[in-house]
């Protein structure tokens, strides 16, 4: 069995600055236009039925304002009339109106269970779209920003079972074989999950292809993977041979390669089944939870209750049977079917008090789920092995740290994330890093014939990695350093969406409401400036700006160019001018 590769980051030192001191509030005005938009931006709200963090930070934290990331400075959005409009900026002081590029199928909102419409730029001429119902488009626009060629077609649209929002997408192009990769994010209701939300997360990686001129595009390859937290990054490698996840909960693949052209003889031992069965117990019972198949009715069940061996029995198939781990009271032992089409068995223990270590001698298709007063039990019982004093040890002074030390926003609420590296033809995980305390910003399209970037605290500084999947020994280089904006942006306790220019010359971040913050690189003083602690002549300085737009509407969707920043409210587009052009 292959381990996946233990990995770390390598950081370059030069392009860290041990000597920044700080970002100046700059008092000049930055330039700043408003559109105000003919329909309203398609917000799809969160239903009573998706009130989990990880629905809050998939669609309740979705930026709706998409960039055009192979021709700057074109921005699309989706509007209530299911018209997808596109603003394309030559000039800042002729702006015209967005224009309706392709409109959506009608009477979607009468869809109960509909999530935003979602859009990714393949490549200059590909484009992947949802509708939010869970159908796939593939759209050939022509080359976008020239309105003599550009026309967008639907190529291939399907059904794909629940709604999803796209999360990225590649274009290949193999001898005459052209193929689309996109990866589709879904939440899920997961009925057996007792110890969580009772919702999992899936991310669907589906493949459309064209062998040959005149053929239609169809679905060659599905794979699934399913975990428990959305991920902060997800995307396909340039080459599609692999996936990059990062996440503080790990994907496994579940519905393994699916190869919709072959005879579909899959191993399926590789396949990751749930347990067969969840049992939970006190010092007086336990109870088994068994999923039974859809429609059944209880004389499809036949349970056998003897004092040490039980016997269960599903549509005439043997589900479960073997010795159990102790006796019980196999006369007051109960069954019964819960509303949530679940076989709920009561097993009273003849020894009350006798923790149970497993259910069936031998049986490891099930999983135990530990009860919370239990555990305060165990904690109580060990009680004497733990201390609740910082310096447990009196022979020393100090204790070994202070939480008191700690400002505020250095706390992280969040378990240690990973990236994790699957490889498209096994499935499996070939590299894995583990981020510890190196917190998830954002992400950024530096050039779009590569992945993605993703942009990481380490220590006080945000370091921006551009993934490199043809290096086996250094996947991610470390391209830019964003100083001190780790700690800075920690302190904003109100902020959406984060974002930097793809020649990393300013990052910017949004507040829910209203406000904008840049942070500009360091750039040479016009005037000479002292540092007076250290009696030093300061050579350049980084700049902080703060816009604050005309609107008490909520900000949609914020995106950064090298020279503006777009910024989206329900009813208006804002342009604000950071760079001007060299």
């Amino acid at each position: 069995m292959e381990v996946a590769a233990n990995c770390s980051l390598r950081v370059k030192r030069p392009l860290l600055d041990p000597r920044f001191e700080g970002y100046k509030l700059s008092l000049e005005p930055l330039p700043c236009y408003q559109l105000e938009l003919d329909a309203a931006v398609a917000e799809v709200k969160l239903r009573d039925d998706q009130y989990t963090l990880e629905h809050m930070h998939a669609f309740g934290m979705y930026n709706y304002l998409h960039c055009d990331s192979w021709y700057q400075d074109s921005v699309y959005y989706i509007d209530n009339l299911g018209r997808i409009m596109n603003l394309t900026v030559m000039l800042d002081t002729a702006l015209g109106k967005p224009q309706e590029v392709f409109r959506l199928p009608t009477g979607l909102t009468t869809y109960d269970n509909r999530l935003c419409a979602s859009i990714h730029f393949t490549s200059h001429t590909w484009v992947t779209l949802s509708d939010g119902t869970g159908r796939l488009y593939l759209i050939g626009t022509g080359e976008r920003g020239n309105s003599a060629s550009e026309k967008w077609e639907i190529m291939f649209n399907e059904e794909l079972g629940n709604p999803f929002i796209i999360i990225h997408s590649i274009s290949l192009l193999k001898a005459e074989e052209h193929s689309v990769a996109t990866l589709l994010l879904r939440i899920e209701r997961e009925e057996l999950d007792m110890k969580g939300s009772g919702f999992c997360v899936s991310l669907e990686w589906v493949t459309i292809s064209k062998k040959n001129e005149g053929e239609k595009y169809e679905i060659t390859k599905r794979d699934v993977l399913r975990g428990k937290s959305v991920p902060h990054y997800a995307a396909i490698e340039s080459d599609g041979n692999g996936l990059m996840i990062v996440s503080y909960k790990s994907f496994t693949f579940v519905q393994v390669g699916q190869d919709l052209e072959e005879s579909g003889d899959e191993n399926m031992s590789e396949k990751i089944r749930e347990p067969l069965y969840y049992w939970q117990q006190t010092e007086d019972d336990l109870t088994v939870t068994i999923r039974l198949p859809d429609d059944s009715t209880k004389e499809d069940i036949q349970v056998q209750f003897l004092p040490d061996h039980v016997n269960i029995v599903l549509k005439g198939h043997r589900f479960l049977e073997g010795n159990l781990y102790s006796s019980i009271d196999h006369e007051s032992s109960t069954w019964i079917i819960k509303e949530n089409n679940s076989l709920e068995i009561s097993l009273i223990k003849k020894n009350e008090g006798l923790t149970w270590p497993e259910l069936v001698v031998g049986d490891k298709q099930g999983e135990f789920i530990r009860d919370s007063a239990q555990c305060a039990a165990i904690a109580e019982r060990l009680m004497h092995l733990t201390s609740e004093e910082l310096n447990p040890n009196p022979d020393k002074e100090k204790p070994p740290c202070n939480a008191q030390e700690l400002e505020e926003c250095d706390i992280f609420f969040e378990e240690s994330s990973s990236l994790c590296r699957f490889d498209g033809s096994t499935l499996k995980t070939t590299h894995v890093v583990n981020l510890g305390s190196n917190q998830y910003l954002f992400s950024v399209i530096v050039d779009p014939k590569e992945m993605p970037c993703f942009c990481l605290r380490h220590d006080v500084d945000a370091l921006l990695w551009q993934p490199r999947s043809g290096r086996q020994d250094d996947m991610w280089e470390h391209i830019a350093t964003f100083n001190a904006l780790g700690y800075v942006q920690a302190s904003k306790r109100d902020k959406k969406f984060f974002a930097c220019a793809p020649n990393y010359s300013y990052a910017a971040l949004c507040e829910c409401l209203r406000r904008v913050f840049i942070y500009r690189q360091p750039t040479p003083m016009s005037t000479v400036l002292y540092n007076r602690k250290e009696g030093r002549q300061v050579g350049q300085v980084a700049k902080q700006q703060v816009a604050s737009l005309e609107t008490n509407d909520p900000i949609l969707g914020f995106q950064a160019t090298n020279e503006r920043l777009f910024v989206l409210t329900t009813k208006n587009l804002f342009l604000i001018k950071v760079n001007t052009e060299n």
